[in-house]
């Protein structure tokens, strides 16, 4: 019978959690900058001259 590899398994557990994670946070960022495409700090006004 095969020995059983607990390192191959625990490092695809840790690469899934790793992916995971990521796609997490890259939904968060999509999200994030869906809400507010222009708000990126305080607005001023781009045509008015002192």
């Amino acid at each position: 019978m095969a020995k059983v590899n607990y390192r191959f398994d625990k490092r695809q557990r840790d690469m899934a959690r790793q992916k995971k994670q990521e796609d997490k946070r890259a939904k968060k960022l999509a999200k994030k900058a869906a809400a507010a495409p222009g708000e990126s700090g305080p607005s001023i006004p781009q045509d008015e001259t002192p």
